[in-house]
């Protein structure tokens, strides 16, 4: 029946079959919505939402992340969520700088950022790391742990202070592969979008 309604010009459908064909479609639509969406979750990746601004200028706050949960292991650079209980009381996004048996030191009066005795090339950036907080360095990250920096130096609270600390690679909820919706500048309107982790851009 549905297959005859739609092979008809429009001109051709009297008001009820253009009703029912409208439906038919609306139908389709939320069945296939839903089943992208059970797909989407069952194979483990989720959507989160940025909060706060400390990973400016890569993720701005309302930004919202696809997230997988199958990850063998964190790796330099990725963009995490730890859910490790910490001093604020909630889940944090942060970049893994060095993972387990890394030794970290940082120049506080250049900003420069060591690992294993290699300057690392820091891009993405909003401003150097010129903030020590409570942890002394260098440091070596401990077995099963990473150490994560926010992208806003300044204002990052992350594994430089005692309030975060070391991140357990078991409360590493999710590495984040998708930035789905993001902000213009001026905050005129939401873009949506679907980009790639190693496509983000730093301008």
């Amino acid at each position: 029946m549905f297959k005859d309604l739609s092979n008809k010009k429009s001109s051709e459908l009297s008001f009820k079959e253009k009703l029912i064909l409208a439906l038919y479609e609306n139908a389709m639509m939320a069945a296939t919505g839903l089943v992208i969406v059970l797909l989407f979750y069952t194979f483990g990746f989720k959507i989160v939402a940025v909060d706060g601004s400390s990973m400016l200028p890569t993720l701005n706050h309302g930004d919202r992340l696809v997230v997988t949960a199958f990850c063998s292991e964190p790796e330099q650079g990725d963009v995490i969520i730890s859910t490790q209980p910490n001093y604020f009381g909630k889940s944090i996004v942060k970049r893994v700088i060095a993972t387990e048996n890394q030794t970290v030191d940082i120049d506080f009066s250049t900003g420069d950022v060591f690992v294993d005795g290699e300057l690392l090339n820091e891009p993405y950036i909003n401003n150097l790391t010129l903030n020590k907080d409570s942890l002394d360095f260098p440091v070596t990250v401990p077995d099963n742990h990473v150490f994560v920096m926010g992208d806003n130096r300044q204002g990052s609270t992350d594994s430089r202070s005692d309030k975060v600390g070391f991140i357990r690679e078991e409360y590493i909820f999710g590495v984040a592969k998708l930035k789905i919706i993001n902000f213009d500048k001026d905050r005129k309107e939401n873009k949506l979008r679907l980009i790639p982790f190693s496509e983000w851009k730093v301008e």
